[in-house]
């Protein structure tokens, strides 16, 4: 392919960029760009995206903010030991890694930043258009893969540090991507910002385990005319994930992303809550357990329980870099405003849209087909411009 047509490198600016998640979504993208294993989770790596104009894993750069100091590789390798990476793999790809931390930038606000809520949106927009610049990228897309934080104040509280991102990221001309139950975007300051920039966004809370079950259950009992009458569960976690919803008002924050994918599967709102306790001996590795209660013919009752147990850093990696690169596609492709069909993806999803993941994987590959389309289009308009800096014909 010659240089007027080859497409551009795509940045990928992660917030919480020290994190299990952030980690494994670097360490992740280098062993499948060179080879080393096989992009397992990653839906736009299926055929049905073949087309759709997505950029390549390897032309993914990296970087991001983050209050913590400890480097990438180090934290590569605490996830080896715990069994979340396998063995060698960080060892291999040690150079993106390196490359990767030495993009992460200091995060805020921490205790004793004297900066106001501008100064620290200005900070962090410059780190983003710096990042642009020294690596001559047309794009980058913000991810937030950061810690939950409690639920927001309401007005004249001050603004949470996922918004200030968030704002951050609209400043500096970037679509943005809210993958924790964090308020991001959802602040009313952020989300008329975002009306006004016209920058592609989505979010909000990744779907990985326990949520995903609950997208393909709920409208299984609504389609078979089957009553839920409770619908209990419990989460057992450790890591930073287990110490943050350790917090009550963090937890509420992220189940009610659970409770609304059952609202809008069933129609209701069954009995029985979520519980979330924090085992810090399980590290990065969560237990998740539902009891379903519901009436069979003639009210016979029926229960079905289910028991998810594994790593959310490798649930969320491959998630994440399906939704950098449709994200960035779409912003190429001049889509503006929330990006809907990415539901799929989510417990809270932005914009309008169906609940039940096969619903969801329907309007994906739609919107996967319409990227196609808009490719072809920008391939001959990046022909054209090719053209007119050679002078001559292609």
């Amino acid at each position: 392919m010659s240089a007027s047509l080859s497409r551009p490198r795509v940045g990928v600016w992660l917030i919480g960029a020290r994190g299990s998640v952030a980690t494994t979504v670097v360490t992740g993208c280098a062993a499948v760009a060179a080879g080393l294993h096989r992009p397992t989770g990653m839906v736009t790596e299926t055929p049905p995206f073949t087309e759709s104009g997505l950029p390549a894993l390897s032309d993914l750069v990296f970087g991001g903010h983050d209050t913590l100091d400890c480097p990438l590789p180090k934290r590569a390798e605490s996830l080896t030991a715990g069994g979340v990476l396998p063995p060698g793999v960080a060892t291999a790809v040690a150079a993106e890694l390196a490359a990767a931390d030495r993009e992460i930038r200091p995060g805020g606000p921490t205790p004793g930043d004297t900066r106001s809520e501008a100064e620290l949106i200005t900070a962090f927009a410059d780190d983003l258009r710096d990042f642009l610049h020294r690596h001559e990228l047309e794009r980058a897309v913000v991810v937030n893969v950061a810690s939950t934080e409690p639920v927001s104040q309401g007005p004249g509280a001050p603004l949470p540090a996922s918004t200030l991102y968030a704002l951050a990221a609209l400043r500096a001309g970037c679509p943005y991507v809210n993958f924790t139950p964090s308020e991001g975007m959802h602040h009313p300051v952020a989300a008329r910002e975002a009306e006004r920039s016209g920058l592609p966004h989505a979010g909000r809370d990744g779907k990985t385990g326990q949520t995903l079950l609950r997208a393909v259950l709920g409208p299984m009992f609504a389609q078979r005319a089957l009553t839920v009458r409770a619908w209990s569960g419990t989460n057992l976690l450790g890591g930073g994930d287990g110490a943050a919803l350790a917090d009550p008002a963090a937890a509420a924050a992220k189940n009610a992303g659970k409770e609304r994918v059952l609202a809008d599967t069933l129609g209701t709102v069954p009995e029985g809550e979520v519980h979330i306790d924090d085992v810090p001996a399980l590290g990065d590795w969560k237990t998740a357990w539902d009891h379903i209660a519901f009436d069979g013919f003639l009210g016979t009752r029926v229960i079905l329980q289910t028991i998810w147990q594994g790593c959310d850093s490798a649930l969320a990696a491959p998630l994440v870099l399906d939704l950098a690169r449709l994200t960035a596609r779409a912003h190429e492709a001049g889509v503006s405003g929330p990006l809907s069909a990415l539901g799929f993806y989510f417990k809270d999803p932005v914009g309008e849209g169906p609940s039940g993941l096969a619903e969801q994987y329907g309007e994906l590959l739609r919107f996967g087909r319409s990227l196609g389309e808009a490719d072809g289009e920008d391939r001959g308009a990046r022909a054209v411009r090719g053209t007119e800096k050679t002078g001559g014909a292609l």
